[in-house]
């Protein structure tokens, strides 16, 4: 629903893409392609994906109509060798975890986009390697997206509470600023933490975050936040940025609800 509305954070997001140096491409990794495979859209013309239930028509009839990139994609075939990703002809595209914030970030749709999949049969240490595999992306232009939340957990949502948070939720987040600001190549640390099972409790939307460390780590850099904040009490919306120096961190408030009669284990698939 953050697609369609003005809020703190969409507004956020508005304001970082004329900041950033302009990409000749971006790379996304996404909560929603989370399947048994590791693969990268190939298709000079990814259709969007509503990989949804529930939710108005506005929303289904929302188009993100950036270009492709294959040949960038086979660039990144080659990069993370030996490990191997496959590359995808037609059977993909761009999902919400991707459009609902480039439709912010970037709202013209003129950068070409290829997504990355999360491959749901492999350790959470895999991801951490990969993304330290992609770094070298940075330095030809490549803007990675990481989309996803440090904190999800939809069943324990709060519908009438916007902003609120829960005291495990704070926690969690908190401990995620931390060892991200110490040392993001040891993120999984979080993985003992008392709260990780209850602020994670299915890996989709932590694993994102495993690439931006994973590439922060390579470049021997650390992560600081950009955006701080929640919704709903088990949702966190903090977002990072690698190479963002000089925006500066804000806590931001009114993140979309979901529509009050989707149950919560029905939002998206």
């Amino acid at each position: 629903m953050n697609t369609l509305e003005s809020n703190g954070y969409t507004s956020a997001w508005r304001a970082f893409g004329p900041e950033l140096p302009r990409p000749k491409a971006i790379l996304v990794v996404s909560a929603h392609w989370y399947f048994g495979a590791t693969a990268v859209t190939a298709m000079a013309r990814p259709r969007t994906i509503h990989d949804f239930h529930g939710f108005p028509q506005e929303l289904f009839d929302f188009e993100y109509p950036a270009k492709g990139d294959p040949d960038l994609a086979k660039e990144i075939v080659e990069l993370v060798k030996p490990e191997w990703v496959g590359l995808d002809q037609d059977q993909w595209g761009l999902d919400h975890g991707t459009w609902s914030v480039l439709a912010h970030l970037y709202p013209e749709a003129d950068i070409p986009v290829v997504q990355l999949s999360i491959n749901a049969l492999k350790p959470l240490s895999y991801h951490l390697d990969l993304g330290a595999r992609l770094a070298a992306l940075q330095d030809r232009g490549v803007l990675v997206v990481a989309s996803g939340n440090v904190v999800h957990n939809l069943r324990a949502v709060r519908w009438n509470q916007p902003d609120f948070a829960f005291d495990w939720a704070e926690r969690f987040d908190e401990a995620a600023v931390n060892q991200l600001a110490k040392n993001p190549g040891d993120l999984l640390r979080l993985v003992e933490h008392p709260d990780y099972a209850a602020a994670v409790p299915t890996p989709d939307h932590f694993v994102p975050l495993l690439y931006l460390a994973g590439m922060a780590a390579a470049r021997n850099e650390t992560l600081d936040p950009l955006v701080r904040g929640y919704s709903m009490g088990s949702l966190s919306m903090t977002c990072y940025g690698l190479g963002a120096e000089g925006l500066a961190c804000s806590e931001k408030t009114g993140a979309a609800n979901l529509p009050s009669d989707v149950p919560a284990d029905q939002t998206n698939t």
